[in-house]
């Protein structure tokens, strides 16, 4: 689900940006630590904040990227024109990534799976690309938020079979993923950390 005018804002701003750097992404790393160099994805990569976290906090060699909405790829390729060929952008959707089966040892969610109608997919997917042994960093928002009032009046996401911290639990492990770390706050924002068996 593309982002409304409101959200766009909301995500493509400094204050953001420093949130997800100095709080949303310590906490993933501190849960999973850094990668061992090797291939990240970022599935809904916006304007590209997120892969500049996964280059210089997570330390990946390379990320690849996608966002279902053309306009934030482009501001993705501005903002990472200097990084070359060490990152890959294109337009996809999660529920279907353009990716070969074991290809990443590591796949990000920086607040996107919460857009996706479809979400257990989505979470397959992410399975279905990662590497034996890659490791699934995620932090997204849960039903408790996206169900309150003042969002619903403000953003547009899906409101049937939304997640709460235990269902996106059971999601992954049922997906065969094996649960590192979970964390939340106010049961309105979960941040996980789980493997795919070697």
């Amino acid at each position: 689900m593309l982002l409304n005018r409101s959200e766009k804002l909301m995500m493509n701003n400094p204050v953001r940006a420093a949130i997800q750097r100095r709080f949303e992404a310590r906490r993933l790393l501190t849960m999973g630590g850094r990668m061992a160099g090797g291939i990240a994805l970022e599935v809904g990569c916006g304007c590209g904040v997120g892969i500049e976290l996964i280059f210089d906090i997570f330390g990946a060699e390379s990320v690849d990227a996608f966002d279902l909405d053309p306009h934030m790829i482009e501001l993705a390729a501005r903002r990472l024109r200097a990084r070359g060929d060490s990152v890959r952008l294109w337009t996809a959707d999660t529920t279907a990534i353009p990716a070969a089966s074991n290809r990443y040892d590591a796949v990000f969610d920086f607040g996107v799976i919460h857009h996706v109608p479809n979400w257990p997919d989505a979470i397959r997917e992410v399975y279905r690309v990662l590497k034996p042994g890659g490791r699934f960093y995620a932090e997204d928002v849960l039903e408790k938020f996206i169900c309150h009032p003042l969002c619903r009046l403000l953003l547009e996401h899906p409101l049937t079979d939304r997640f709460s911290h235990n269902k996106f639990i059971d999601a992954l492990e049922n997906a065969g993923f094996l649960l590192v770390a979970t964390d939340q706050l106010w049961q309105c924002f979960g941040w996980f950390v789980a493997d795919k068996p070697r």
